[in-house]
């Protein structure tokens, strides 16, 4: 398969893998951890635990602890993601402590239609520069206008691709894309004569050299919590290599199937069944002996409508046939770019799945000042051919964050200025494409936007025209699938970027339970659906104080909160709105931008389970050193990199706010009375590292600190107040003469 940096160019004996024991037994020591109750008296609603906050002494040292070299940047010890290189180095894995900053916290979410219905599927293959960019960097980096993926409701599989031997999808993708229901597969490639040397190790001999090459893929799969792999074996194969081929494929695909539920390993069109290296561009029985021995088979680019027809005969498992698109049209191919349409009119004419190969492009051959713009373009080109796929779980909330920006925001708030890049902070993102209205004459349309926020680095814009026939205008903006219940909350954060009468609310339209289901099996085709627009309160009840803050009041910034509660009873949650309605007796259109912050649609009794606290924080890998940039002015600066570890339950929160605050010790109490804590950045783990952190210098004889603070980002977008945070103090001093 080439890199879109490329250019043109162009039944054995089975048996279980050594490694399941350790890693069950891990495994099951993790969730006994996570069953033990919490010890947690009840406060408005939700119980915490009394915080401790523990003090380690330090002396410091500028002699650095050694750090794994694959999982830090050799520069500046970031956490970082990493490959194989060779076959060597894939069976020598095996999982140590800092291995976990790559373990994907976000697990796969549920979303309707499933991955494993009999409908044509289409899968993403990111293939960008090489890979491991900016993305490699497990806590996010500074770079400028970087590459991101926001259409997730239209895919059903990502791949993330490189040239190295092993590509594990750096866990920033992992976490992004399980938000949003999509599954995520790694690369495992050989190519060209190394690539033949390295098969002829594992392949040509017996089942024991393959099944363990397949043991370590699995293991890699379940640590990292991905969801499989893509195959891609591009050179020729030995009459022994390729014999064994089908059962080194069935075997990987069944022990990840009992591993990793929902698993996948899809084959790429290459070789063929006599070992030769020849592209087939079809499913055909010449490379079907792969095909079925895996769960699908990913083809090359250069095919024509003959061979759709051709492999139409087969009518078996036509989902699983992914036809391969390159986007950037190389080759003789029916279209890519701006015209991978026409490629998938006829992918889906003969029913099959689609793999779109590259999706970059937009980003590496066209203006990147345009990139949302192109982005979106070429997306709802597409839009007729990729049904939208539906959230199914509460509770749902989003500040429409890319995982990007020019500065960063908190509740409304610019709380650092500059570039940065995290996916793993991207937030649930709506329905983009076109908006069809009921009203004829008006018109709505949302796009990113950077300038402004409530949390993270963007926020959505909504433009439209509410016409005054009418009178209002409402745009559809998540699909859900969910059984309601009894009680919900919403709520909705907005602007209205000019002094406007028009009103904002929300609005959601539900199945009746009894209208949709056939035999007892809900079909959300069958019913007719009911759409409501609740009124706000004026206050919210006073248990949830502390989450709403002044409900329909303006914060600072201009930004407005509106909260709902809504009894609901038998029936699914359908669609979610927002609507703009003209004041009574308007008598004219109405042109209108207003700035979405934030939704929120939750439970009301799961607001009475506990909330774990961060407990058994502690810090290692310490390193101290001085900046000697300024000392030609007399200038030096005390630098601290450490890793911050702690216990929580994953499943309740989203990922976790790191700060930090320090000085002299004999000021502590002062300084924590009056000051702030700074933010340090985000956490996507149960461990963080702090890389390069001033702190106060300390002189002889005298103590300084540093106080490290962990918020958890609860999963039903609570804030949660800072006497309920982690919190770990560290007391340093200059070493003895």
């Amino acid at each position: 398969m080439e890199s879109s940096a490329d250019g043109a160019n162009r039944g054995k004996p089975r048996r279980r893998s050594p490694h399941w024991r350790g890693a069950a037994a891990e495994k099951e020591e993790r969730e006994e951890t996570e069953k033990m109750p919490p010890r947690s008296p009840k406060r408005l609603g939700r119980s915490v635990e009394e915080s401790q906050s523990p003090v380690f002494r330090e002396v410091i040292n500028f002699k650095p602890e050694p750090l794994p070299a694959r999982n830090y940047d050799k520069i500046t010890t970031e956490p970082v993601s990493f490959y194989f290189s060779s076959l060597e180095e894939l069976l020598a894995w095996n999982p140590g402590r800092d291995d976990a900053f790559n373990i994907a916290m976000i697990p796969l979410a549920d979303r309707q239609p499933p991955l494993q219905s009999q409908r044509p599927r289409t899968l993403l293959c990111h293939d960008m520069m090489g890979g491991y960019l900016g993305d490699r960097f497990i806590q996010g980096s500074m770079t400028e206008s970087p590459y991101t993926f926001y259409h997730w409701q239209c895919i059903d599989i990502f791949v993330y691709f490189s040239h190295h031997t092993v590509t594990i999808p750096p866990v920033v993708w992992t976490n992004a894309a399980h938000k949003h229901g999509v599954s995520v597969l790694g690369t495992f490639i050989t190519e060209w004569t190394e690539g033949g040397r390295l098969c002829e190790k594992f392949l040509s001999g017996d089942p024991s050299s393959y099944q363990m090459v397949a043991d370590q893929l699995v293991r890699i799969a379940q640590f990292f919590r991905f969801d499989g792999w893509l195959i891609n074996i591009e050179n020729t194969l030995s009459v022994a290599a390729v014999e064994n081929t089908p059962f080194f494929l069935r075997y990987l695909t069944d022990q990840l199937h009992q591993y990793v539920p929902g698993g996948l390993v899809i084959w790429y069109d290459s070789v063929v069944k006599n070992g030769q290296l020849n592209w087939q561009n079809e499913l055909n029985e010449n490379n079907r002996v792969f095909f079925d021995s895996c769960d699908g088979i990913f083809t090359n680019y250069n095919w024509k409508e003959d061979h759709l027809e051709r492999m139409a005969s087969f009518e078996l498992r036509k989902e699983n046939v992914y036809v391969g698109v390159d986007i950037f049209a190389r080759g003789n191919v029916v279209g890519g770019g701006f015209n991978t349409n026409k490629s998938m009119e006829l992918i889906r004419k003969y029913g099959f799945s689609a793999a779109l190969f590259a999706p970059g492009w937009v980003y590496e051959c066209l203006n990147n000042k345009d990139f949302f713009q192109n982005q979106d373009r070429f997306w709802s080109l597409l839009e007729q051919y990729l049904p939208t796929h539906s959230i199914c779980s509460l509770p749902f909330v989003t500040s429409f964050g890319l995982g990007l920006g020019t500065r960063r925001f908190s509740c409304g708030q610019e709380e650092t200025l500059g570039p940065w890049y995290n996916l793993s902070a991207q937030e649930i993102q709506p329905i983009f494409g076109n908006h069809e209205l009921e009203s004829e004459s008006g018109w709505v349309k949302i796009r990113n936007c950077l300038m402004d926020a409530w949390n993270g680095g963007s926020s959505l814009l909504v433009q439209g025209m509410i016409p005054s026939n009418t009178g209002k205008v409402a745009v559809r903006l998540f699909s859900l699938k969910v059984l309601a219940p009894p009680k919900i909350y919403l709520s909705l954060i907005y602007k209205l970027e000019e002094p406007t009468d028009i009103t904002v609310a929300l609005e959601l339209s539900t199945w009746d339970v009894r209208r949709c289901s056939i035999e007892g099996v809900p079909s959300f085709d069958a019913g007719s659906s009911i759409r409501y627009t609740p009124q706000p309160l004026q206050e919210p009840p006073d248990k949830l104080l502390r989450w709403v803050g002044r409900s329909g009041r303006q914060f600072n910034g201009g930004w407005i909160h509106r909260y709902y509660e809504m009894n609901l009873q038998d029936c699914f949650l359908q669609d979610i709105f927002v609507n703009f309605t003209c004041p009574l007796g308007s008598q004219k259109d109405e042109n209108f931008t207003c700035r979405l912050g934030e939704i929120q649609v939750v439970d009301a009794n799961s607001l009475m389970t506990p909330l774990s606290q961060v407990r058994d924080l502690t810090a290692s890998h310490m390193y101290w050193h001085h900046n000697h940039s300024e000392l030609h002015r007399g200038k030096t600066k005390l630098l601290l990199s450490c890793t911050l570890y702690w216990y929580y339950l994953l499943p309740q929160a989203y990922g976790f706010r790191i700060y930090h605050q320090g000085g002299k010790y004999s000021r502590r109490k002062e300084l924590l009375d009056s000051e702030e804590p700074t933010f340090l950045g985000l956490a996507h783990a149960n461990m963080y590292r702090v890389v390069n952190l001033e702190v106060e210098e300390a002189l002889a004889g005298q103590d300084c600190f540093v106080e490290f603070f962990v918020q958890p980002i609860p999963k039903e977008g609570f804030l949660v107040p800072q006497a309920e945070w982690g919190r770990l103090t560290l007391l340093y001093s200059k070493p003895n003469a």
